[in-house]
Formats: C-alpha cells, sequence, structure tokens
C-alpha cells in the first residue's frame, strides 16, 4: 500500500488515529467505541492483554455485530501472522469481517536477506483468502531487540512484506525516539508508517512524518489501562487537524 492510499482511505492527510483498546469485556469495549465514534474516529484496533484468543473471539464478533460501519483491527497478544491469518480467514466467512491485522513481530529479520519467516506469513496470508491491512511490527517493543544502526535495513525489508510498517518505543507508553523515526521514514518515503507507543496531545507535533498513530496510555484516563479519556483524545484530534495538509 502506498502512503498516499492509506490517507486516502480515512479521508485525511494528517496522522490518522487508531486507537488501541485494551479488551476486557464486551461492555468495556462498546463503551469506548462510542466514545471514539462521538469524537469522530474511524477506526480503531481491539488487543486482548488478559485472556487468550478463544476468549477473545466472542467479544470480537459481537463488537463486529454491533459496530458494522466501524473500521475494526485486532492484535491477538503474541501470536504472528501465521497463526492469525486463517483465523481471520475463518470469521471472514462466517460473515465477521476484520478490517486489519496487527501483528507485534512480522519476523522480519535484518541481518540476513533471506526473510524465511516473513516469507513463510506472506504465503499463509494469501493462501487463506482473508482480505485486510496489515500492520507488521518491525523494531518493535518488546521483541528482539534491532541494533540501531539497523533499523533502516529492518524498515527496507518490512515494506516489502505488509501494508503499514508498524514500530513503537521501547516499552508501553513510551515515546520513540525521533531518530528512529526519522530514519525509517527515509528508508520508506512512499509506504505507510504506523507508531504504536508512547503518542500523547503534547508530543504528537513531533512525530508528523507518521502516518498513522496507534495510540492508547497516551489518551486513557490517567492510572486505567483500558478506557478512553474523551477530553484527551480529543486534543490529540486537534493536534492531528493542525497537521492537515502538512505531507
Amino acid at each position: 500500500m502506498k502512503r498516499a492510499a492509506f490517507h486516502d482511505f480515512f479521508n485525511s492527510s494528517a496522522p490518522i488515529i487508531l486507537p488501541v483498546i485494551h479488551v476486557i469485556s464486551e461492555t468495556q469495549t462498546a463503551i469506548n467505541i462510542d466514545k471514539l465514534i462521538n469524537a469522530g474516529i474511524k477506526g480503531c484496533f481491539l488487543i486482548n492483554h488478559d485472556f487468550d484468543v478463544a476468549t477473545f473471539l466472542p467479544i470480537i464478533r459481537s463488537i463486529r455485530r454491533s459496530y458494522q460501519g466501524f473500521w475494526i483491527g485486532v492484535n491477538f497478544l503474541a501470536v504472528t501472522g501465521l497463526n492469525a491469518f486463517p483465523i481471520l480467514a475463518s470469521l471472514k466467512n462466517e460473515g465477521c469481517h476484520i478490517d486489519a491485522y496487527w501483528g507485534d513481530d512480522a519476523r522480519i529479520d535484518e541481518t540476513t536477506r533471506l526473510q524465511v519467516e516473513a516469507e513463510a506469513i506472506a504465503k499463509v496470508k494469501k493462501e487463506c483468502g482473508w482480505i485486510g491491512l496489515y500492520f507488521g511490527g518491525t523494531a518493535f517493543k518488546k521483541q528482539r531487540p534491532v541494533d540501531p544502526k539497523d533499523y533502516r535495513t529492518s524498515a527496507a525489508l518490512a515494506g516489502n512484506y505488509m501494508d503499514v510498517v508498524t514500530t513503537s518505543g521501547i516499552a508501553t507508553g513510551d515515546a520513540a525516539e525521533i531518530s528512529k523515526i526519522k530514519t525509517f521514514r527515509s528508508a520508506l518515503p512512499d509506504k505507510p508508517i504506523a507508531l504504536a507507543s508512547g503518542i500523547t496531545p503534547d508530543n504528537a507535533p513531533d512525530y508528523e512524518m507518521v502516518d498513522c498513530f496507534m495510540v492508547s496510555t497516551g489518551i486513557n484516563i490517567d492510572g486505567d489501562f483500558y478506557n478512553i479519556d474523551p477530553k484527551k483524545l480529543n486534543l490529540l484530534i486537534l493536534q492531528c487537524q493542525k497537521m492537515e495538509g502538512l505531507k
């Protein structure tokens, strides 16, 4: 996917805000999606921090039925696309289409030109028949460390295997180094890049070169891992509106 196509899809040239909801129940998820819709947000990611995929799936099905016009992506924690894409294809065959999959580890190996694991994931995605956007974690928090000198190589390789190259700071809630994001942008001038940690209304302008903000901690109620603060969300929206047309 090209950067222009990504922004055209969401009808904005500014960084696209896709909040991340850490799911604990169907009710809690619905309450937070309602907050997003009321703020004019077009989509979000759901992630299962507190239970396994089998427990997560009924919630996904129910939320999809309740919010059929809302863009929904999922992250199956600690699961790569190798197993996630067949699950998404099965959901699709049930009539439950999920718009995107975000994997924390896209299995990019910057130490070799042969991307055996990334190729295997790409093969499974193609063969299973699921059609949606793939946000692939690259030099991502809590995964195999990548030497900063290899960020450019890692980003360039990743661009061949996913729709949106997705990176982060060193931990949940930690902002990424600006130099890292600039390196990714230099390696991927025409590919969408998402940032999945550390974005806040205060620092968002520092990352105007990013195409997508996947944000949770920075817009959540203070001390609450699970619920969005509409005031913080609106402040982030205002910051992104100021970036409209800058790319």
